[in-house]
């Protein structure tokens, strides 16, 4: 078994067509392959599920017979299991496979397995030796992913490791992205293509369970988790930048805050360039997602309540014509953030970065758990008294105070299972929205004064009011609900 270790880089036509006048490979003599790879699987597509390719890749005479695992990738680096032996097309022997789970998977399906689509590309290829024992496989793929009779194109650079170590690949990423637009892919060419196998619709993808452990090192579990906040980012760059579904904004919003939360519940732990230099970053871009996400929900949620409640209020149809103008404004901001340079850097860079986060001796995940969570929910407690007296800032602290707790547990939850915990969670999810609802109407409060004078009027301003009153008794009962909650860290 070998490990694959590969940065993968989309860019434009235009970009491709310079990528070989880079200093970097001025002096070396590209190889020049075709690639013809079909890809198989069962009818009802087992191997998709298990997350595993099988593929013949035909190179000139010679064909190769692959299978590789399938993590999801963060930041364009993708490190994966991989078996490959010589072959003949439509054959195949497991037996290199030296996974007893996978290779008995693999047999079980063998006689099941069918071409489910192919790939076919050019691939001009340079080896590069940035320093002493570094070697790196640069691959410009240019060609076409073929599934039920359509065809999407291929273009992109690989960057593999074939000897370093992994910031290698980062340093030589960066350096490209210095000179030409390149964007971390966020899916293999085989994810692609069963997009058009099995014609799946875009749809907007939410965190995943991040598997932590009690015992693992407490830096490693915060690489774990902020890598897991970038893959679930990327998993809605597209909606975001093709779709007007407005739940790609706010997923694309929520894997920032998690990543922010993160970033602070380690903090203490981490360099304080580190700090210093990336929170600012993602702090300017969750705010570009959110105002189109503010607008979103003020036009899904705001405006039917006062369309309602003022029937007939011509301030209210000026009103909806302008926030549809602003969501339409804000939503190609957020199109052009996600688009920018400076975002595929800051992914390139932060990941990176991560990665190269030196271990230091703070002991387990276990032993720093209960300690960071205390003071969360300590915040909490203290902000709720505050936020008791109805006070606009003090919600707002409160409401910003919780979600980091939340947030927190949700990233320790394998550590936290059992009962004390679900009825924690259910409490905190109540509570949670009834802030958010309270928040939406703060904001449509915002919103609304910003509009033109013609588009806003008395009744608009005490519809709002009244929905923030009719909303204070169900916060002060969940509020009471939550604090009597027992910590589901305790027992750790």
């Amino acid at each position: 078994m070998g490990t694959e270790t590969e940065i993968k880089l989309s860019l434009s036509a235009r970009a491709a067509s310079q990528l070989a006048k880079q200093a970097m490979l001025s002096n070396i003599a590209p190889a020049r392959q075709l690639l013809i790879n079909t890809y198989y699987d069962t009818p009802d597509n087992s191997l998709r599920r298990e997350r595993v390719v099988v593929r013949h890749r035909q190179k000139g005479r010679q064909c190769l017979l692959t299978v590789k695992t399938a993590p999801v990738p963060a930041g364009g680096l993708a490190q994966r299991s991989e078996w490959e032996v010589p072959s003949r097309s439509g054959e195949f022997d497991f037996a290199h496979v030296d996974s007893d789970r996978l290779r008995a998977l693999l047999e079980s399906l063998r006689d099941q397995l069918r071409p489910a689509f192919t790939t076919r590309f050019r691939r001009d290829s340079w080896l590069l030796e940035p320093r002493a024992g570094v070697c790196i496989e640069l691959a410009l793929d240019r060609g076409w992913i073929e599934a039920r009779a359509q065809r999407q194109t291929i273009r992109e650079v690989e960057l593999e490791l074939l000897a370093g170590e992994v910031i290698d690949l980062f340093e030589v990423a960066a350096a490209l992205q210095a000179s030409l637009p390149m964007h971390p892919e966020s899916s293999s060419k085989s994810e692609r293509a069963y997009r058009l196998l099995v014609d799946l619709p875009l749809l907007a993808a939410k965190a995943l369970p991040v598997a932590t452990e009690a015992g693992m090192p407490t830096l490693g579990a915060f690489r774990l988790i902020v890598l897991a906040c970038l893959a679930h980012l990327q998993c809605n760059e597209q909606g975001v930048c093709q779709s007007d579904d407005p739940e790609f904004v706010h997923q694309a919003r929520v894997a920032i805050r998690r990543l922010r939360s993160a970033i602070r519940l380690w903090r203490p732990l981490l360099p304080e360039p580190f700090v210093a230099r990336f929170d600012p970053l993602w702090q300017e871009l969750a705010a570009k997602l959110g105002d189109a996400r503010n607008w979103d929900v003020f036009l899904a949620e705001t405006l039917p309540m006062l369309g309602e409640a003022c029937a007939g209020t011509l301030a209210v149809d000026r009103l909806s014509r302008y926030a549809a103008r602003r969501c339409a404004d804000s939503r190609k901001a957020a199109r052009r953030a996600l688009k920018s340079a400076d975002y595929s850097r800051l992914l390139i860079d932060f990941t990176a970065a991560v990665l190269a986060l030196s271990e230091t001796d703070a002991g387990s995940l276990g032993r720093f758990v209960p300690r960071c969570l205390n003071k969360r929910a300590k915040r909490v407690k203290e902000r709720a008294v505050a936020a008791l007296g109805l006070d606009v800032v003090a919600l707002h602290r409160l409401r910003v105070a919780f979600k980091q707790l939340r947030y927190a547990v949700e990233f320790f939850t394998p550590m936290l299972a059992g009962p004390a915990l679900e009825k924690y969670h259910q409490s905190a999810t109540g509570l949670q929205e009834v802030l958010g609802r309270l928040n939406d109407v703060t904001v449509a409060s915002k919103l609304t004064a910003e509009a033109p004078p013609a588009s806003r009027d008395q009744a608009i301003r005490d519809c709002l009011a009244a929905r923030t009153e009719a909303l204070l008794p169900e916060f002060g009962e969940l509020l009471q609900d939550f604090q009597r909650q027992p910590m589901p860290w305790k027992a750790l």
